[in-house]
């Protein structure tokens, strides 16, 4: 059976970034920035994109087209006789779902806010209503049921069309329509009368503000904040690049789609920060910024209802396009594991998925417990918790020694692979960073927020 292939080279870049951007690139980044001394933060998360996240990425998407094969099943395609490396080829399809057991309940509040936003129902609303808006929809476990269902049966039903009709062909919509309103949200912005404290806050730096919170807090904030942006470690990047022929070396891709993802990041600052510090907002709210203080804006500003529906279209594009990609990684590796036909797939992780949801989705009102409460107090964080703090690094560590040393796939054979097509190369001199400092960073990050989560 002949593997489909991807129709064009932007239909790959847009995948991958879709894949990548998230909703943590609209809340997390811009808040941590803020937090970290603004400038100086962008600057240094840039840098570390560079030299942990890029090269990561080069060796998912390497994987991936030189095994032609599925996360789960790439291995097995290079590995040597009698090796286990395997084995990480179901921790990854294992990543996917958990990941998916909550993502498609987040991506139903963008659906449900963009919907009631679009409808008026925050117009006039005081603060305390707008709150309570977010705390019905999480005590209603039909709401929150119905807009996940939404969620996945679309994105299956794209995924279904198969790889050029479906899910290429969508997600450039989806992209482009999600960079475009980016824009048109940035511009508006920057005419706001708190643009120019909000963009100085935002992109000056201020290392005094980086000495309160911590200089090491924060370069540690930057380095997981570069790490974790990528989606690295459970095969969502690697699937994507069994799909592209081997006209361009992967460096080169590598970085076009960490530049389109720290576009989107820096972008959704630009939209933020002159809106908070136009009306006297908290910025570094986290997640209560998109949920209940942005709404009270959109609520009580002029052409709020427009401006508040066209953020929430973007927000659910780019919770989507993640959804989206990670469905083609789990149905692929589905296909290939049990030989069934892409429609069969599609069908079985149609019940599957939905099932899986749940808990999520009951964890903030059927099924709430006191015991989550380290992990942030539901089902939801203990979820992201075992992807972000476990499964991205530790999978991005299996891939990285898989490409580096010669108990794996090994240097050389990665190098011919990365270097096949014209673009930039993998060069010999990266070898020494790539093999002995580089996994010291990722066994570091791992260690940090397993710390972080329990015993600082």
């Amino acid at each position: 059976m002949n593997r489909e292939k991807l129709k064009t080279r932007m239909g790959f870049i847009l995948l991958s970034a879709g894949c990548a951007i998230g909703i943590g690139n609209v809340w997390k980044f811009p808040y941590m920035a803020g937090q970290g001394g603004g400038g100086a933060f962008v600057l240094f998360y840039l840098i570390f994109l560079a030299i942990l996240g890029l090269p990561i990425l080069c060796m998912e998407f390497a994987v991936g087209r030189a095994s032609q094969k599925s996360p789960v099943k790439a291995y097995q395609a290079l590995q040597k006789p009698g090796q286990k490396w395997h084995i990480h080829g179901y921790c990854t399809l294992i990543g996917c779902y958990l990941l998916m057991m909550f993502y498609t309940t987040v991506s139903g509040w963008m659906l449900h806010y963009f919907c009631l936003t679009a409808a008026g129902r925050f117009d006039g609303l005081g603060a305390d209503a707008v709150a309570g808006v977010f705390n019905n929809m999480l005590e209603n476990p039909g709401v929150m049921a119905f807009w996940m269902v939404v969620v996945v049966v679309v994105a299956i039903f794209i995924c279904f069309k198969g790889l050029q009709n479906g899910l290429e062909r969508v997600t450039k919509i989806l992209m482009l329509a999600l960079l475009g309103v980016m824009v048109i949200l940035a511009v508006h912005s920057l005419f706001l009368p708190g643009a120019k404290e909000g963009l100085a806050f935002y992109l000056l730096p201020n290392f005094d503000r980086m000495q309160k919170v911590g200089i090491i807090s924060t370069l540690v904030g930057a380095m997981n904040q570069a790490f974790f942006t990528l989606s690295l470690g459970v095969g969502a990047m690697a699937i994507f690049g069994s799909y592209i022929g081997k006209d361009h070396a992967l460096l080169g891709e590598s970085a076009r789609v960490v530049l389109l993802d720290t576009f989107v990041a820096i972008t959704a600052g630009l939209i933020i920060f002159p809106v908070c510090f136009t009306y006297q907002v908290d910025q570094t709210s986290g997640p209560s910024l998109v949920f209940i203080t942005l709404p009270n804006l959109f609520a009580n500003m002029g052409l709020g209802r427009l401006w508040g529906s066209l953020f929430f279209l973007f927000m659910s594009f780019a919770a989507f396009s993640t959804v989206l990609a990670v469905f083609e990684n789990i149905i692929c590796c589905g296909m290939e594991l049990t030989g069934c036909s892409r429609k069969k797939s599609c069908l079985v992780n149609l019940i599957l998925i939905i099932l899986l949801s749940l808990p999520c989705v009951l964890g903030y009102n059927l099924w709430s417990w006191d015991g989550f409460s380290i992990f942030g107090g539901a089902v939801l964080d203990f979820e992201d918790f075992l992807v972000s703090n476990i499964l991205l690094p530790l999978g991005s560590l299996v891939y990285l020694l898989f490409c580096v040393t010669r108990y794996g796939w090994g240097w050389k054979n990665f190098q011919d692979e990365a270097n096949t097509g014209k673009g930039w190369k993998v060069r010999s001199w990266m070898r020494p960073y790539l093999t002995f400092v580089l996994p010291l960073i990722v066994v570091f990050i791992f260690g940090f927020g397993i710390y972080d989560k329990f015993f600082s």
